[in-house]
């Protein structure tokens, strides 16, 4: 389905709908006369959440687990939804035929001809964008896909249970309806958006949300600041929350490196969490509680939270929920913390700064493993 962009005012009730979500607030277990932000924060539940579904493709990776199913497909939700995470993440960008499409990389790679061609999702139709891998029509051959990693090694996107590529309406409609989505919006890092630019892809993105999620729990979320803002700005149903490095990457906007700017700028656009790598954290627990402070939510991801140490020591923290790739190990992790998830998070022990700082030197690997 190709899209158009949208008016604001074309949006349902825009402006008028109620600052919270009652399907968000099950989810998390807050009332209805608290802040979305809050209800996190707030909640008893500890939240795990499967990262691009029932976790990324790494294909230079040895580890089997990493490449069972292709990421950001209806398959890898749907297999992620066969473990208790609360929420899948995936990635959304918009084509230039104007419809939200769910894939992680900025540029799509195939052999054509003999020849890698790269081309740039956004700058591809619809059709053009579904012409690659499997196919829904079986009579069909999808073009190849290839990957490239950040150290320049070019892969063969193979993996044991491949799907097709799909919108963002494909996962409202095709995706098991208890998940709930925190959706990536995705731009790219080296290159500027005008304020148009941001204002069409979210407005396409935003109709397809409110055409389809139903009450389905939904969640936005950025490494762009300005797209970030413009998120809340255009609607008050779903909380938006500022994706951030934590320091471990230098970026030319200085709102993308550290832990202390993000939390500047969520405040500052009146935003409703954080969601950090978690490295930034450990080497910076005394910001918990100021984010706590705040009212915002504290959310992370990154490789160490496929450890189950790691995911234990931010529950300990007083973290509100981590991103995953190993969906089966985490959630069967996070089962062993306790029974009843009020009493738990009551008799959860209260750590000072200089108390957990201590415990993070215990783990040094946790902080500066690369």
């Amino acid at each position: 389905m190709a899209m158009n962009a949208v008016l604001v005012a074309d949006l349902p009730n825009l402006g008028q709908i109620a600052e919270s979500s009652s399907a968000f607030q099950t989810a998390v277990g807050c009332d209805g006369n608290r802040e979305i932000a809050r209800g996190v924060s707030q909640s008893s539940k500890f939240l795990v959440i499967g990262h691009r579904g029932r976790g990324m493709n790494a294909l230079s990776s040895p580890d089997r687990r990493l490449k069972i199913v292709k990421e950001n497909t209806v398959l890898s939700f749907n297999e992620a939804g066969r473990f208790p995470v609360d929420f899948v993440e995936f990635d959304v960008q918009v084509t230039k035929d104007g419809c939200p499409i769910i894939f992680h990389d900025i540029f799509i790679l195939s052999e054509e001809g003999g020849i890698m061609a790269e081309r740039r999702v956004t700058e591809l139709s619809l059709e053009e964008f579904l012409s690659y891998g499997p196919q829904k029509d079986s009579n069909k051959a999808g073009k190849l896909l290839h990957r490239k990693t950040k150290d320049g090694q070019l892969f063969n996107w193979k993996v044991e249970n491949d799907d097709h590529l799909c919108t963002l309406e494909d996962a409202f409609t095709r995706v098991n309806s208890r998940l709930g989505f925190n959706i990536e919006l995705k731009f790219d890092d080296h290159r500027s958006y005008s304020d148009d630019e941001l204002l069409q892809a979210l407005q396409a993105t935003l109709q397809v949300v409110f055409e389809s999620a139903k009450g389905r729990p939904i969640i936005f979320s950025t490494f762009h600041p300005d797209a970030a803002h413009l998120a809340r700005n255009l609607q008050n149903r779903y909380p938006v929350f500022f994706l951030t490095n934590g320091g471990n990457e230098t970026y030319g906007d200085e709102r993308r490196n550290s832990l202390e700017q993000a939390i500047e700028h969520c405040l500052a656009g009146r935003l409703h969490g954080i969601v950090s790598e978690v490295r930034g954290v450990f080497r910076h627990p005394s910001l918990i509680p100021r984010i706590k402070e705040s009212n915002l939510s504290l959310l992370t991801y990154g490789q160490l939270n496929n450890v189950a140490e790691a995911v234990y020591m931010q529950h300990l923290m007083g973290i509100d929920g981590v991103i995953v790739d190993l969906v089966e190990e985490i959630t069967e992790a996070v089962s062993d913390l306790g029974g009843d998830a009020a009493a738990e998070t009551a008799l959860r022990p209260k750590f000072s700064h200089r108390e957990l700082s201590f415990l993070l030197k215990l783990i040094p690997e946790l902080v500066h493993k690369p």
